[in-house]
């Protein structure tokens, strides 16, 4: 679990690192689509699969419709690649290898603590007058996503699909 959450960082840094050094617009809004999408995963990955489907569906959805519609309607010819321009190139390397420098370190030296949030589930209880209440209104939906997170990977091929229905309606 803990290599999983270092590779999901690694990549959500890498996105960090692709959107701060973009060399077209393009790609910016990959990589703040990357990092959002990874961002879901590391919550997946610590068991909040409804809080993980909000953000994707919400978040992720609604970016990525304006940004493909945006990006159809502003499109270059040849846009300029994070490979075209040396110093951008090397910029994503460099940051790459501290990134792996860093993960190195906090290995070497165990500095890693992770936080287990395995006990903390959807159904939340909350005390009052000594009388355990569970709210009606939130859990059923939290239940329901939590038990069924296949839905998050259908939504999300959804939103895939929609992308590029969006992109092809809205060229030429």
């Amino acid at each position: 679990m803990t290599n999983y959450i270092f590779v999901l960082s690694l990549l959500f840094l890498t996105g960090c690192l692709g959107l701060a050094l973009k060399p077209s617009p393009i790609y910016g809004g990959f990589g703040l689509i990357m990092c959002g999408f990874v961002g879901c995963l590391m919550v997946l990955g610590f068991g909040g699969s409804f809080l993980g489907l909000m953000v994707f569906l919400i978040y992720l959805g609604g970016m990525m419709v304006v940004f493909g519609y945006t990006t159809a309607m502003a499109t270059e010819e040849y846009p300029e690649t994070w490979g075209s321009n040396w110093f951008v190139f090397g910029s994503l390397i460099v940051g790459v290898v501290m990134e792996l420098f860093f993960i190195y370190i906090l290995e070497y030296y165990d500095k890693v603590n992770v936080v287990n949030l395995e006990n903390l589930g959807d159904w939340l209880m909350y005390e009052i007058d000594d009388v355990g209440v569970m709210l009606e209104g939130g859990i059923g939906v939290a239940a329901m996503y939590s038990c069924a997170t296949w839905m998050m990977v259908v939504a999300g091929w959804s939103l895939f699909a929609g992308i590029f229905i969006v992109i092809e309606i809205t060229r030429d």
